[in-house]
């Protein structure tokens, strides 16, 4: 339901949208417009938010070529919609629209078409049709730009098009939903699981053509000027090459998700570039050109060169790509105009060409099955020449983070990138000229600001707290510093007032100083320069600066961040050697960096299971969730882990711990030893919610426990346990049956959250299976069996399962046994249904007798019925 929900959203906005122009372009006239210019931009606007939504949650669900679709065009309608706003509004005369909209409109008529031509290649006739029809659309609309009372009838019957084939997606789904899927008209049905799984391996390919996509469109709109097809760079093209920046934006955290760090720092660099590109052409308006300072694109052109060196790893096609926007850098540095000069603009009308090439094969490639060459595997096997160097793996693992569960990759090295630029940018020489004439605003709060605090939220989403707060501090101090300094706010204000704020600043960063002395020499160094900048920021608001000083530490900063990025980059790509981050400079009871710190790992994986696994076998014990609380667990077979769980819980001796079991069959070589009623009650009622408190015996000698089964239950009984939980069941079939307790010191509250175990028991713990919070606090049913073979059950508790249910089940094992029916043995396993964790907070105290509470939220589940096993002493 929430696919087809998400895929009849996008649908039904490009229907409304080209509805919306079909009717503004058939009914108006060259003269007078059947919609006001505000009224259709706002409209326009709305509708692009829903196709972006719509397209942002397809391509969570891997549907690349409608996702691709959806974002290019909500990009399309969005800047065409600021453009009407701002003509509405004045801003704009209505004889510059064309000049406005052409170069935006160019570069969509391109990208739709070849959208759409792929689709045709794939078989996707809907996605073709409005894929192609929108970009007819646009081709007619630039035509009656140029040429008045041109175009706007073929604009409308495109937009028509486009409309009958949205009705027609529409009623095809509406006729599959009633008919059950029975009647489904061609071209309106969604891919089946099998095929999402195929576009799984494909990672973030849509976000890939829709970045190639933004970088078209900006590179049309700069390259314009130069071919002639429009005056110059002016305000009307703000909104395309803002949208291209937001855009970009978005598919740089896209490719967080995507566990692409490489390819979100890329989309981070173009982002700053089209922001600053239409921070240029809004300055325009009144009536100036700023002077581009060198150091920056210089320094840029380094980072663009070394990111696409190490771009090369995933295709050598994408790493001479990148070379292009390391020569756009140096171009701006050529020339003093920077954006508005024919340098620049000659190698954006290179970097349309290519963009355009990079997108015909990028989203061929997401979609087919045969591949256009890319140069993917080059890089690998130069590397594996190489005796010095050994490539680190691909895969998502490495991101893992050391506490808690991310769907993001580590975003230092866009960090430090923006410190670089940030840095770098601040030492151009203002002197007295207005600041707004100099090319510093966009760097520095862009670059220093508002990349930073994405890198931040990113970093903090990994639960990297001392990262998160840095980016996030100083990505608040570029913003205000360069907005106050460079946005001609601080005029000739200074004193007391200014110097009070900046002092607050030093105070959080002397604290973020302190605390990287106990991560590592690197994030020591890079706090610690930041304060002298911060210093420099006093002593300017004071009147008090040295001459130099300022830009002598921005420049320590900028290579102290760099050296940061370049460790980072390198490190990511390479497993050795490494760049050094340096050792931390003091410790606290050896602990330091986070060495230290258990694995936390995603719980839904099978790799991690198998890494919790391996743990416990060399004597570890772990948390892991239940559908409960987190639990502490340790293998029955090795007495040591038993104990040491034990001592860490601190558990209290009327609370003893549990058995858990991944099905009957581990019961198998002991089960001449148990009752034959209690063994068809089991089998019966497991895997379940469901605790049966059993009679101690000698059977318990066969799982290893040795000593340590002083520890398991009382001298009278113990408390057993099979879950319905896929990971529970996966990780005892691995390392047998586990001793259980809850992750809590004993008397404190439930362990809810994978974070928490860590917290509570600190690296007394050697891993934990992370699934974030615990969906509730509802115990397990504890049933009474000790008394079975008299024909009754008790309850010490009734949790998830109610009684009347549990003795439903038991009466059913007795009737049978009265019938006389039989198990001849163990001769199939349980099949565990693939569901989340099944387990009970309070394992530990299964045995505490006389506190039985009402009935709770029954678990659904189905007893097997079959008696069991022969009968034996």
């Amino acid at each position: 339901m929430t696919l087809s929900l998400h895929v009849s959203v996008g649908i039904l906005s490009v229907c409304g949208g080209s509805l919306l122009l079909l009717v503004n372009n058939y009914a108006s006239s060259p003269n007078t417009d059947l919609i006001p210019a505000t009224a259709l931009g706002i409209l326009l606007l709305i509708i692009a938010t829903l196709l972006a939504y719509a397209g942002i949650r397809r391509s969570l669900s891997h549907a690349q070529l409608f996702s691709t679709l959806c974002l290019t065009v909500s990009a399309l309608w969005c800047g065409s919609g600021l453009v009407y706003i701002l003509v509405g509004q004045g801003v704009l005369q209505p004889t510059e629209l064309r000049s406005s909209l052409v170069p935006g409109l160019a570069a969509f008529t391109l990208a739709l078409l070849i959208i759409g031509s792929v689709a045709v290649i794939v078989k996707k006739a809907v996605l073709a049709l409005i894929a192609i029809g929108i970009s007819l659309a646009c081709a007619h609309q630039i035509a009656g730009l140029s040429a008045a009372g041109f175009g706007q009838s073929a604009t409308a019957a495109n937009y028509l098009l486009v409309c009958l084939v949205g009705v027609y997606f529409g009623f095809g789904r509406l006729l599959s939903t009633i008919t059950n899927g029975k009647v489904e008209p061609p071209g309106t049905g969604l891919k089946r699981k099998a095929e999402l799984k195929t576009e799984q391996k494909q990672r973030c390919s849509d976000a890939v053509s829709v970045g190639l996509v933004m970088n078209l469109l900006s590179a049309s709109v700069l390259a314009c000027p130069l071919l002639g097809v429009v005056p110059q760079l002016s305000t009307g093209h703000v909104p395309w090459l803002w949208t291209a920046g937001v855009f970009q934006l978005v598919m740089c955290v896209l490719f967080y998700r995507a566990m692409d760090t490489l390819g979100a720092t890329f989309y981070g660099f173009t982002a700053l570039l089209k922001f600053a590109e239409g921070y240029s052409a809004l300055l325009s308006f009144y009536s100036i050109q700023p002077v581009s300072p060198v150091p920056f694109p210089i320094v840029f052109s380094v980072l663009f060169f070394i990111l696409a060196l190490f771009s090369c790893q995933k295709n050598l096609l994408e790493g001479l790509y990148q070379l292009f926007f390391a020569a756009y850098c140096i171009a701006i540095a050529a020339q003093p105009q920077g954006f508005f000069q024919g340098g620049s603009q000659g190698v954006q009308a290179a970097v349309f060409v290519v963009s355009a090439g990079m997108l015909l094969i990028a989203t061929f490639n997401m979609v087919s099955t045969t591949k256009i060459p890319t140069g993917h595997g080059y890089f690998k096997n130069l590397v594996t020449r190489m005796q010095c160097l050994t490539l680190r793996e691909h895969d998502s693992e490495r991101h893992t983070p050391h506490l808690g569960y991310s769907k993001y990759a580590d975003a230092e090295v866009l960090g430090h990138a923006c410190s670089v630029l940030a840095a770098f940018a601040v030492t151009a020489t203002v002197t007295e000229r207005n600041p707004l004439y100099v090319l510093v605003l966009p760097w520095v709060v862009v670059a220093g600001g508002a990349l930073q605090l994405l890198c931040g939220s990113v970093a903090f989403a990994r639960g990297k707290t001392f990262e998160s707060t840095v980016f996030i501090l100083y990505g608040v101090m570029w913003s205000v510093w360069g907005l106050t300094r460079y946005g001609g706010l601080y005029g000739q204000t200074r004193g007391f007032n200014v110097a009070v704020g900046i002092i607050s600043f030093m105070l959080f960063n002397g604290l973020v100083t302190c605390a990287a002395l106990f991560l590592n020499l690197a994030w020591f160094a890079y706090a610690f320069t930041f304060q002298l900048i911060l210093i420099s920021f006093l002593l300017d608001a004071v009147g008090s600066l040295p001459y130099g000083y300022d830009i002598g530490v921005t420049i320590i900063f900028g290579l102290v961040s760099f050296y940061c990025f370049l460790a980072h980059i390198f490190n990511i790509t390479f497993q050795s050697p490494q760049i050094p981050l340096g050792k931390p400079l003091v410790k606290l009871s050896g602990v330091g960096g986070g060495a230290s710190v258990c694995p936390h790992v995603p719980a839904r994986k099978a790799t991690s299971v198998q890494q919790i696994a391996e743990i416990m076998k060399n004597g570890g014990t772990c948390g892991m969730p239940t559908d409960t609380v987190y639990v502490l667990v340790a293998p029955c077979n090795r007495p040591d882990a038993v104990v040491k769980a034990y001592k860490v819980k601190k558990q209290a001796q009327d609370r003893p711990m549990s058995l858990w079991i991944s099905s009957i069959k581990q019961l198998e070589p002991v089960r001449h030893l148990l009752s034959p009623l209690l063994l068809d009650f089991m089998e019966a009622a497991w895997p379940s919610s469901i605790s049966m408190v059993i009679p101690r015996g000698p059977w318990m000698d066969t799982f290893g426990l040795g000593d340590a089964a002083k520890h398991i239950g009382t001298p009278q009984s113990i408390a057993i346990r099979n879950p319905d939980c896929s990971v529970a069941t996966h990780l005892m079939n691995l390392v047998g049956p586990i001793a259980v307790t809850s992750a809590n010191p004993t008397g404190e509250a439930d362990t809810t959250h994978h974070n928490q175990v860590y917290a509570k028991l600190g690296d007394k713990v050697d891993g934990v299976l992370c699934d974030g919070p615990s969906p509730e606090n509802i115990a397990s049913t504890v049933v009474d069996c000790t008394k079975i073979e008299t024909g009754h059950i008790g309850f010490f508790r009734v949790g998830l399962i109610p009684k009347s249910k549990v003795l439903q089940i038991f009466e059913d094992v007795q009737k049978k046994h009265r019938q006389g029916q039989t198990n001849p043995g163990f001769e199939y396993d349980q099949h565990l249904p693939d569901t989340e964790m099944d387990s009970s907070s309070g394992e530990d105290n299964a045995t505490d007798l006389g506190r039985e509470t009402g009935n709770s939220t029954p678990s659904t589940f189905t007893p097997e019925g079959s008696p069991v096993v022969r009968n034996g002493s």
